[in-house]
């Protein structure tokens, strides 16, 4: 395994693809209608492509029952795809890129990310209240250990209950069991259609993201130079910039997906900015840092950024914290 790489996408290839590009995607209804979106933008770049859908089952969707910290893999959402494509199987695999570990198999890379939409958290909660109206000891539901962390530093009367599966699943538990209210990301669920049935997106002074939250990862072999060709076509530097940020900072501390880690970076005005939380799941302990310096639009400064910002975490704090998360199961290693 390797470190994820986001290098500098190539030019495009001026020749279509000799055969049909086939494509892989989990089967819930955000990651087909994620797929479809950007089969969809490829097409408008490159009109005459052939593109086929494959879907998967993954580990991650076999398993609903137990705490996502349980399961003791970091790429349960996203191996059974990236199997597919070292074999030779499918040519792309399309992720949510906060899915996707910092590390890779060798031979596979994401070199590009389309534009990035809304990062934020979304709550949705009985009644529509926003998270600081809710009632002493509200019972929220997630199963994400950012966002617990996250909410027991803001209130520590919340009560955290489990709480997984797709979208809808969880939009149903909300008002079927015992949940004052669920956070899911705001960029899925916007993309299925259902953002305003949101009481509010939860500001990020609150409630930082997940890095590469809100972004897409078309992930395919490093030596498929005409498929990056077209997938450069749809690439956003800035949304790129951001991510290799985001996920650069992770990987200095050594996390994955289930790290209690928040990051958000964003090119504004020119300027590179990068915000994080490194915090314990019990709420106890937090570090908020933060940087920014003009941009000079480069991957290379995006990364330096982010280990400098890394290494303040770690000055003040962050190895402690996070050898005590992982000691309690909630930081895995990919296998």
């Amino acid at each position: 395994m390797k470190q994820i790489e986001l290098k500098e996408a190539e030019e495009p290839h001026t020749k279509l693809p000799n055969k049909t590009i086939i494509v892989g995607t989990r089967g819930s209804k955000l990651a087909l209608w994620q797929t479809n979106w950007l089969i969809e933008e490829l097409k408008k770049a490159r009109p005459g492509l052939q593109i086929e859908t494959r879907v998967f089952t993954t580990r991650g969707d076999q398993i609903q029952d137990v705490p996502l910290q349980s399961v003791g893999d970091d790429g349960f959402f996203v191996r059974e795809l990236e199997t597919a494509l070292l074999a030779g199987e499918i040519d792309l695999a399309i992720h949510s890129l906060k899915d996707l570990p910092t590390k890779q198999p060798e031979g596979l890379h994401v070199a590009v990310t389309p534009e990035r939409v809304d990062a934020r958290d979304a709550l949705f909660s009985r009644g529509n209240i926003k998270l600081a109206d809710l009632r002493q000891g509200a019972v929220i539901g997630t199963s994400s250990a950012r966002r617990v962390a996250q909410l027991r530093n803001y209130r520590p009367d919340f009560q955290i209950k489990e709480l997984r599966g797709n979208i809808d699943t969880r939009m149903r538990k909300l008002h079927e069991q015992d949940y004052d209210a669920v956070i899911l990301a705001a960029a899925g669920v916007k993309r299925i259609g259902r953002l305003d049935e949101a009481a509010e997106c939860i500001p990020l002074n609150v409630m930082l993201p997940a890095p590469g939250q809100g972004a897409l990862a078309p992930e395919c072999r490093v030596d498929d130079k005409a498929l990056l060709g077209i997938l450069n076509l749809v690439n956003d530097r800035n949304s790129l910039i951001a991510v290799k940020c985001e996920r650069e900072f992770m990987a200095a501390l050594g996390g994955g997906c289930q790290t209690p880690v928040g990051a958000y970076a964003e090119v504004i005005m020119q300027r590179l900015v990068l915000r994080a939380f490194v915090g314990s799941p019990d709420g106890s302990r937090k570090i908020l840092v933060e940087i920014q310096e003009p941009c000079d639009g480069s991957l290379a400064q995006a990364k330096e950024v982010a280990l400098r910002l890394a290494e303040e975490a770690l000055n003040k704090g962050a190895r402690e914290i996070l050898d005590d998360a992982r000691k309690q199961g909630y930081i895995t290693e990919r296998k």
